[in-house]
């Protein structure tokens, strides 16, 4: 018997959720689009609020709540959602602090709801086949290039620089994900450069060393000056050779030899594994990707830099 679609509402109708949301949900068999709340955006042909307080109260009736909102403020529309037994899942980072994502975590499982974690570069194509292939191999060094254009990506939104909006670390997190799931170990920082523009709350740049449990290296460069192509690289020696990931875990290159190239169907996985947790009953709060960022704002030697402008 085919199950009834879960029924969703988006809160944040920005520039994620227009450019990967709307088009994988609309993919997606189980879910339906049936809400949208935003300040100041709307949607044909869905119920829309301003925010998602006002959402719930409106009697519209809603399974589950996709927050596409920055960090920063997430807590209490994730914590509201939950309480009104609403499943959540989250656009990656997950939260603005260690503390209120373990919070959400404990209060999604006393509630008996499903809380999802997602990490959308952990869903590209190749990083599974080089997790596994990573486990049959003897590892030497991992060194991680994760370089972009954040006038490009993030062209005048503001929250990325304040404090809780991450800096560099918002698409470094993305390397984060994918090395902490490919891993067969784990690792831990013992070293970090954060670099700061001279008018910004959040870094620009970030040198990270890590070691394994064993004692292997996991180097990781994050810029956002880049300009031109834009680097997501993982490099992961091993005595047996060279494997690499590419454009930000879609492409799997093994010894020089091209392996996967894929399209990206990031998103539309995300969903399919949303609809495959609330129909269990069950949550995916994998954080040690926000972990490793608040050692590395903790760890981290302050450089400043040139003031920065859009």
């Amino acid at each position: 018997m085919a199950m009834t679609p879960i029924r969703l509402a988006i809160v944040g109708l920005g520039k994620i959720a227009r450019d990967q949301h709307l088009g994988a949900i609309e993919a997606t068999d189980g879910i339906d689009l049936v809400a949208v709340a935003s300040r100041n955006a709307s949607l044909e042909n869905v119920a829309c609020f301003a925010d998602i307080h006002e959402l719930l109260a409106s009697g519209v009736e809603i399974d589950a709540v996709s927050l596409c909102t920055p960090p920063q403020g997430r807590f209490e529309q994730a914590k509201a959602a939950l309480e009104a037994g609403k499943h959540v899942m989250l656009e990656k980072p997950p939260g603005a602090t260690l503390s209120e994502v373990f919070a959400l975590e404990t209060l999604a499982r006393e509630k008996g709801l499903s809380l999802f974690a997602t990490w959308h570069s952990r869903a590209a194509a190749a990083v599974e086949p080089a997790r596994v292939l990573i486990a049959e191999r003897t590892l030497k060094s991992v060194s991680v290039e994760w370089k972009e254009d954040v006038r490009h990506w993030h062209p005048g939104q503001a929250w990325i620089w304040e404090p809780g909006g991450l800096g560099v670390f918002d698409p470094g997190i993305n390397a984060l994900s994918i090395v902490t799931r490919i891993m067969p170990e784990t690792f831990h920082l013992v070293r970090s450069e954060l670099t700061f523009p001279a008018n910004r709350a959040a870094p620009i740049a970030a040198s990270l060393a890590f070691e394994t449990k064993s004692g292997l290296p996991v180097a990781a460069e994050f810029d956002w000056r880049q300009t031109g192509p834009q680097t997501w690289d993982i490099r992961v020696e091993t005595e047996e050779g060279t494997i690499v990931l590419t454009h930000g875990g879609s492409r799997l290159i093994v010894d020089g030899e091209a392996q996967i190239v894929e399209e990206d169907r990031e998103y539309r996985n995300l969903y399919r594994d949303f609809v495959a947790l609330v129909t269990k009953g069950d949550s995916d709060t994998d954080f040690s990707p926000l972990v490793h960022v608040a050692d590395a704002f903790m760890l981290g030697r302050r450089i400043e830099t040139e003031a920065f402008e859009d």
